[in-house]
């Protein structure tokens, strides 16, 4: 038996051929890459702009008012109480069943989010198309 080791040749590493590979992998991401200057989403949200409302067209509509205490009020009459059922029942008589009416949720920056979403809520459930949500000035309480 033989136990003896036999002496390995040097081992060479040829970087020269290396060195080509990752220069035309750089070059390949630099000729198929893109850049741009935007890399967030482009969002357009609503803006207020205060002065006179525009003019009132004589067809019907529905307004729901959103107070900054969350209260609703449909086309200038007040609910007792603000809650999904109440208001649904508001919208139903206000618009005598018609879904096909413009629908205004109109709320300034001090109104609860939620109340908000409450509102949308019960446009949807009562299946009303035509949704527009307005801002208002914060109305100062005496």
């Amino acid at each position: 038996m033989k136990f003896r080791r036999k002496p390995r040749e040097n081992v060479e590493i040829n970087l020269a051929s290396l060195i080509d590979v990752v220069f035309i992998l750089l070059l390949f991401f630099v000729v198929t890459t893109t850049f741009t200057r935007e890399t967030q989403l482009k969002v357009d949200l609503p803006e207020a702009a205060s002065g006179t409302p525009p003019e009132q067209t004589e067809l019907k509509q529905v307004e729901v008012l959103i107070g900054a205490d969350g209260a609703y009020s449909v086309n200038g009459k007040a609910l007792l109480e603000s809650n999904l059922t109440n208001l649904m029942a508001a919208l139903q008589k206000e618009s005598d069943g018609d879904n096909s009416l413009p629908l205004i949720i109109s709320a300034d920056g001090k109104t609860p989010h939620q109340a908000v979403i409450t509102a949308m809520d019960a446009a949807g459930k009562l299946g009303f198309s035509h949704l527009r949500i307005t801002t208002v000035e914060a109305q100062e309480n005496p």
